[in-house]
């Protein structure tokens, strides 16, 4: 039985991971922080399955404890300060977390054992002013926001490793990637949260900022199988995880509203709150690395993804569990 240790295990991602990873017989170890409240909603199916740890970016000494005790074969840092407009009100935390994190995990990896395979969860944000439309593993990074500056440092500290100490050390550039355990803050889950309070009566408009803006979006599901796939192989390297495809906000609240009978335009308003200080230009990945190496495809579609989160947002609702202040859906930024 191999095992896995994941960072960030009560994201979106890593609830995905672990999932996936007991399927496939691991034993899988998740790190935690010390918090006086801990999230484990997304993890309520799998507690029993699963070790929780406490541990953090931030401190050395804890990784280099985990990694001693529970001797994984792989790590998946999935861990980082992820939504991107909190990387402005709190740059140097989103440094600390989402940049010298990385270094760290490395560097205790590399001291207690270096043959341990590691898995760095890289992001489209690091293109952000684009440089070529579609993006490949090749394209120059030009970062518009602190999180995708930290996140092109963490990319390439494990290239640094990987070079200088010959780790099998890999990064996975994911594009937006949704579900429904995706966190109310990214703009697809607030959309399809808001379609469906929307449709049962319990809210009256959906505010958004800027509708033009286009995502590759694709389902988390099917992107935590390519983050397998990655440390399955002979050498490391890093890949471009997308759909090759986009959508603009405006396409996305069609799709959402027109699965509940409701057209969007009646309900959907634009607030400046919500725009970006800086937006980034069309992000749209080119997954041909990964699909013809690793043979990797994704399964579910944009529609079906987008229905799949309004269905069920709409189940969430009508069961009283959606554990969320309505009011706060128009209030968080995209």
């Amino acid at each position: 039985m191999k095992t896995a240790l994941i960072t960030g295990i009560t994201g979106q991602d890593g609830s995905y991971l672990a999932e996936f990873l007991l399927e496939k017989g691991y034993k899988v170890v998740g790190m935690v922080r010390r918090t006086s409240i801990i999230n484990l909603e997304r993890l309520e199916h799998l507690q029993d399955k699963i070790t929780l740890v406490q541990g953090d970016l931030v401190d050395q000494s804890s990784l280099m404890g985990l990694l001693r005790e529970f001797k994984p074969d792989e790590v998946y840092n999935l861990a980082a300060m992820s939504f991107v407009p909190t990387s402005w009100q709190q740059p140097i935390l989103t440094a600390e977390a989402t940049a010298m994190g990385v270094t760290r995990l490395l560097e205790a990896i590399r001291i207690v054992d270096p043959t341990i395979r590691f898995y760095q969860a890289s992001s489209s944000e690091m293109f952000g002013k684009v440089k070529e439309v579609p993006q490949t593993e090749e394209t120059p990074f030009h970062p518009r926001s602190p999180y995708g500056v930290a996140k092109v440092y963490g990319h390439w500290i494990t290239v640094n490793y990987r070079e200088s100490y010959g780790m099998h050390a890999t990064s996975g550039i994911l594009f937006n990637h949704g579900s429904p355990r995706r966190g109310l803050e990214f703009v697809e889950r607030k959309i399809s949260m808001g379609v469906a309070a929307i449709k049962l009566g319990m809210q009256k408009e959906l505010a958004l900022g800027n509708l033009e803006a286009r995502r590759d979006i694709g389902y988390a599901g099917d992107y935590v199988r390519m983050m397998w796939m990655m440390l399955q192989q002979d050498e490391p390297d890093d890949y471009v995880i997308a759909t090759g495809e986009t959508y603009s906000i405006r396409e996305l609240c069609d799709i959402a509203f027109s699965h509940v009978g409701l057209d969007y335009k009646d309900y959907v308003t634009r607030d400046e709150r919500f725009f970006r200080p800086a937006e980034v230009d069309l992000l749209i990945g080119d997954p041909t690395k990964a699909k013809e190496k690793l043979g990797w495809v994704p399964e579910t579609s944009f529609t079906e993804l987008i229905q799949m989160m309004v269905d069920a947002d709409l189940e969430l609702l009508k069961a009283g569990k959606a554990r969320l202040n309505l009011a706060e859906i128009t209030t968080v930024r995209i």
